[in-house]
C-alpha cells in the first residue's frame, strides 16, 4: 500500500510524463511476464518512449488538466501507460507488432493531441510514414512549383541562347 507521499510524487511524475509525451497507448497486461514486460520497455525506449505501470486512481488524477483526460475512457482493470516523447507513429508501430506476437498484452485505445482513439484505429497509425518521411513529402511538395518554375526560365535563356548560337553559324557559313 502506497502512503499519501508516494501517491503524491506517483502523480507528479505521471503528470511530467503526460506533459512531454506526444501520444500514450492505453494497455492492459494480464498474464504478462516480466520477460516480455522487459522486452516491451526496451523496443519502446529505443523508439523514443516509455512504458509505465500504475494504479489506475492515480493516472486518472495524473491526467487531469493535461492533453490526455481521454485516458481514462480507457482505464480498467490493469493498465499499463506506453509514452511516446517523440514520434507517436514510431511507438505505435513497435506496440501493434509486440501486441501481435504476445496476445496477453492488450491495446484498449490510445491519446493523440487529446483526442482519443479506440485500438482498432491503430491498424490505420501505423499505416501512416514516420515524421520524417512526412516532413520530406511536406517539403517536396512546397519545392515543387519553385523548381518547375526555375526550370522553365532557364528554358526560355538556354533557348535564346540557342537561336543565338543557330544565328551566329548560319552567318559564319554564309561569310565563307
Amino acid at each position: 500500500m502506497l502512503t499519501r507521499a508516494q501517491k503524491a510524487e506517483v502523480i507528479k511524475l505521471l503528470k511530467d510524463k503526460f506533459s512531454r509525451a506526444e501520444g500514450v497507448f492505453i494497455t492492459s497486461f494480464r498474464g504478462f511476464t516480466a520477460a516480455e514486460s522487459n522486452e516491451i520497455r526496451k523496443l519502446v525506449r529505443e523508439k523514443g518512449g516509455e512504458v509505465k505501470v500504475a494504479k489506475n486512481t492515480l493516472i486518472r488524477i495524473a491526467s487531469q488538466g493535461t492533453n490526455f483526460e481521454k485516458v481514462t475512457d480507457f482505464i480498467e482493470g490493469p493498465t499499463a501507460l506506453v509514452f511516446a516523447y517523440e514520434d507517436p507513429v514510431e511507438v505505435a508501430k513497435v506496440v501493434n507488432d509486440f501486441i501481435k506476437e504476445h496476445p496477453s498484452l492488450e491495446l484498449k485505445g490510445f491519446v493523440i493531441q487529446g483526442k482519443g482513439y479506440e485500438a482498432k484505429a491503430i491498424e490505420n497509425l501505423v499505416k501512416l510514414p514516420s515524421r520524417e518521411v512526412l516532413l520530406a513529402q511536406v517539403l517536396g511538395t512546397l519545392q515543387a512549383p519553385i523548381a518547375n518554375f526555375v526550370g522553365v526560365l532557364a528554358a526560355v535563356l538556354r533557348n535564346f541562347l540557342y537561336v543565338l548560337k543557330a544565328i551566329e553559324q548560319k552567318k559564319a557559313e554564309e561569310g565563307k
